[in-house]
């Protein structure tokens, strides 16, 4: 007779959960993940669908106090073992800091101070917080990263691209783990890639699939359905269409080269963003099937899988900006897989 595993697994919190990216990262790395902090009414929706164990501990984390965290959860300051999160990083994206009022003006830009308010009471064993590069510089961040190691952290931060570690989009994404169990530590990168083919050549048609998330429909103009058709299959670009098909603004100014291009099959995704329904926010018509990439093709890529369940009465722009704004599962999966054995490999499923 087998005797059974009885050690405990890694306990988790989620902060800024969104729609459960993070958390079914933690969780393939075999964490449990124990609460979760959203505000998004529709995200939270989301993750309960697919998280339903996981307590809800709040919505707005400026409201949220450790003290209720730890008396709920039956845990004392120094005893939980990650708490992960990404506060939003829109006021730090690339498109953001071009316009340096409105960044600066951005009031998301101080939830970093309430994870770091979380971190110092809760005191876990392990930090992991992930978020867009440009935070890095940012002034609030500097002040975080001290803050951690004012009491005890060792904090390493790297830019990394998720597709070396099995995601299939380009991604570049800034990753912080900090540790109170000797020097942190992120996983090393894979030479394998997976590809756009991989994860969406097999899906049927779109619109009688069974699957209403892949079935949701578009509403294009007669013109710009024949622009899509001319777009060349398997990664063609606006830039190669009849110069009588190409719009006016396109024609006026030469930037945004991704905007009405192909996926190509055999290589990686572009970033999927919130923007991933529409033609004019990025390459992300199917390679070859006259359209965008469905909403599921969308998840699939950020790497959900086929079952991930989403409500579609909340409508093709919210999903799609819950997907974009998802932390790839995989991504977080190899990152916490190697901060977890710092703690001890032996807790980990």
């Amino acid at each position: 007779m087998i005797a059974k595993d009885t050690k405990p697994r890694l306990k988790a919190i989620d902060l800024f959960s969104g729609c459960g990216g993070l958390t079914l990262g933690l969780k393939k790395a075999g964490f449990e993940v124990v609460a979760a902090v959203e505000i998004d009414r529709k995200a939270r929706t989301t993750y309960t669908l697919n998280h339903p164990e996981v307590w809800l501990a709040g919505d707005d984390i400026r409201k949220t106090a450790a003290s209720d965290l730890m008396n709920a959860l039956g845990l004392k300051s120094g005893e939980l073992d990650m708490l992960a999160g990404c506060p939003p990083c829109q006021g730090f994206s690339r498109m953001r800091k071009r316009n340096k009022g409105s960044s600066a003006r951005d009031e998301r830009n101080s939830l970093i101070e309430d994870f770091g308010r979380l971190v110092l009471a809760l005191r876990p064993k392990l930090v992991m917080m992930e978020n867009v590069p440009g935070l890095s510089e940012y002034f609030r961040f500097g002040k975080f990263k001290k803050s951690l190691e004012g009491v005890g952290y060792l904090v390493r931060v790297e830019v990394l691209d998720v597709a070396d570690y099995g995601v299939p989009q380009r991604r570049k994404r800034l990753i912080v783990s900090a540790s109170l169990c000797g020097e942190p530590q992120l996983a090393k990168p894979s030479p394998l890639r997976s590809t756009v083919r991989q994860i969406i050549g097999s899906m049927p048609p779109v619109g009688d699939s069974g699957d209403a998330l892949h079935d949701i429909g578009e509403r294009r103009s007669e013109h710009v359905k024949k622009l899509i058709a001319l777009i060349p299959p398997d990664g063609g670009s606006r830039c190669q269409l009849p110069e009588e098909m190409q719009l006016a603004c396109h024609k006026s100014f030469n930037g945004f080269n991704d905007v009405y291009g192909r996926m190509a099959w055999d290589t990686v995704a572009p970033t999927i963003t919130g923007g991933c329904y529409s033609p004019s926010k990025g390459r992300f018509l199917h390679p070859s099937e006259n359209r965008t990439i469905s909403l599921r093709e969308a998840a699939m890529l950020q790497g959900f899988p086929r079952n991930y369940r989403f409500e579609v009465a909340h409508g093709k722009e919210a999903i799609a900006l819950m997907i974009g704004n998802a932390l790839p599962p995989e991504f977080i999966a190899a990152h916490a897989s190697a901060m977890a054995a710092t703690v001890g490999a032996d807790h980990v499923k």
